[in-house]
């Protein structure tokens, strides 16, 4: 083949190709392509600009760029301008929230009528208790029918006694009345008295004019026979205890309060028992102590009650279940203490907003009575808040990153906690968490490990390299500790 009869087509050819580059140049000048939708950056038909990416199990750090979590594995979630800051809240459909049980309750205001309800065992009134005793030497001539656990009326007898040293000065006594001298007759007197002789039997000798040198000893009160060592022939010491006898006028109940709410207690106030023995009757008493010692075991304060028994039906041993009225905590926004969350750092709320919108309030609460809470910040009268299947939205929240704020009308910053330090050295380093072997933190409690701790920012990670000696400074937050601040150390010599 000839040169001139392939030039010709080489050249058409060659045209052709620049033609076609060239209107592609012009082209994208006019329309230049479109970028592709980078993984993980949400809905790329969503306009909006996010403000930054973070992962849902570690809503504490964020990223300036989508891509995969450091900490799981699943992609990192935009957050946007309009679900930040004090509107933020969960959104649920209504027939969700049927499907999740959630019932709401509204925040009222008004009395909080305290009543405590406790249990307690009856007791012999501890200050109402008589004891017989020989006032001489002597023996026992008779015991009458008694046994401890019997009642017995005041001057029903016990035992007769006798005494060998009250007849002798007895009989002296009659001889020198007999004798008509008065002082020495005053003197005989005094000298059966002292004998320990009751004044009542000297009169009866003097006005007889026969000794009696056996003494009935009787019940000085009505009441219970606890103890009694009285058998016929013993003989006795001077002083010696022969029964001991409780009045059951009136009884004792002694119960145990919790020390919270024992502070609104009064000596004095009135109370009101039920007894299963008693069916159907209340029994009013008075609260007479509150005893100055604490239970360290249980927490609880010890309530003494008085209850008047002048039936005697109140038995010693039998249970009763006493109604403490408290003073009541007046004028209180009220929300049922089912409505609550305590983390024990702080208490929630889920306030109840418009178009089934849901969000985390802290608050501050008072008393709690009857399944009602009093609520001192955080809340205003006529609000609505979940009541149940709260835990399932303040888990949602908490996922989605939504912090609870409160609703006081010139809120305050919290403080910061404070910084605990520990020297470490680093295992793995990245620009997001730092996987360090520290030593204890001493204001924390917490022995020496090795564990991943997330940074504040990215670039503490900065020069750190694994290997080298650092001092970190963490912050308790509500997602765990978070390495505010790290110094390098100089390595050992």
């Amino acid at each position: 083949m000839s040169r001139s009869t392939w030039t010709l087509p080489a050249l058409m050819g060659l045209t052709l190709l620049v033609g076609a580059a060239g209107g592609y140049w012009f082209a994208t000048r006019e329309h230049p392509p479109a970028p592709i939708a980078a993984t993980g950056a949400g809905d790329p038909t969503d306009s909006r600009q996010p403000l930054y990416w973070y992962d849902p199990m570690y809503p504490q750090q964020h990223f300036d760029q989508p891509g995969k979590s450091p900490f799981m594995d699943m992609e990192l979630v935009p957050k946007y301008a309009d679900d930040a800051g004090a509107d933020a809240a969960v959104r649920i459909a209504p027939d969700i929230q049927q499907n999740l049980g959630v019932r709401l309750a509204t925040v009222t205001q008004g009395a909080l009528e305290q009543a405590l309800q406790v249990t307690g065992v009856l007791a012999f009134d501890a200050r109402d208790v008589a004891l017989v005793q020989a006032r001489a030497s002597g023996f026992v001539e008779r015991a009458y029918a008694r046994a401890p656990g019997d009642l017995i009326a005041a001057g029903a007898p016990l035992a007769d006694v006798l005494v060998p040293e009250w007849a002798a000065a007895q009989e002296e006594f009659l001889g020198l009345r007999r004798a008509g001298d008065p002082a020495l007759l005053a003197a005989a007197r005094q000298r059966m008295q002292l004998a320990g002789m009751p004044t009542a039997l000297i009169q009866r000798v003097e006005r007889r004019g026969k000794a009696e040198p056996v003494l009935t000893l009787t019940s000085p009160i009505n009441g219970v026979i606890r103890e009694l060592e009285v058998r016929p022939g013993m003989a006795l010491a001077a002083g010696q205890t022969l029964a001991r006898i409780n009045g059951i006028q009136r009884v004792w109940l002694e119960v145990a309060v919790p020390e919270a709410q024992a502070a609104t207690l009064k000596v004095g106030q009135a109370v009101e028992a039920r007894l299963p023995a008693l069916p159907g009757e209340i029994t009013r008493g008075v609260l007479a102590a509150i005893l100055p010692e604490a239970d360290p075991q249980s927490r609880t304060l010890r309530v003494r009650i008085e209850l008047e028994n002048p039936a005697g039906r109140l038995r010693p041993g039998m249970t009763a279940q006493v109604r403490l009225n408290q003073q009541s905590q007046g004028d209180a926004l009220l929300v049922p203490s089912e409505a609550v969350i305590r983390t024990g750092k702080r208490a929630l709320v889920m306030l109840a907003d418009e178009n089934g919108r849901f969000r985390p309030v802290e608050v501050q609460l008072g008393q709690e009575s009857e399944g009602q809470t009093a609520v001192l910040a955080g809340l205003q009268a006529g609000q609505r808040v979940v009541a149940s299947g709260q835990f399932l939205i303040d888990s949602e929240a908490s996922l989605r990153g939504i912090e609870a704020r409160t609703q006081a009308t010139a809120p305050t910053p919290p403080a910061l906690p404070a910084l605990h330090e520990a020297e470490a050295t680093l295992v793995e380093v990245s620009d997001q968490a730092l996987t360090i072997a520290h030593g204890p933190f001493k204001t924390l409690g917490m022995p020496g490990m090795t564990m991943s701790f997330p940074l504040a920012s990215p670039e503490l990670a900065k020069g750190l390299k694994a290997g080298d000696r650092v001092r970190v400074k963490v912050r308790e937050t509500d997602s765990g500790l978070l390495i505010e601040q790290v110094q390098k150390l100089e390595a050992a010599p």
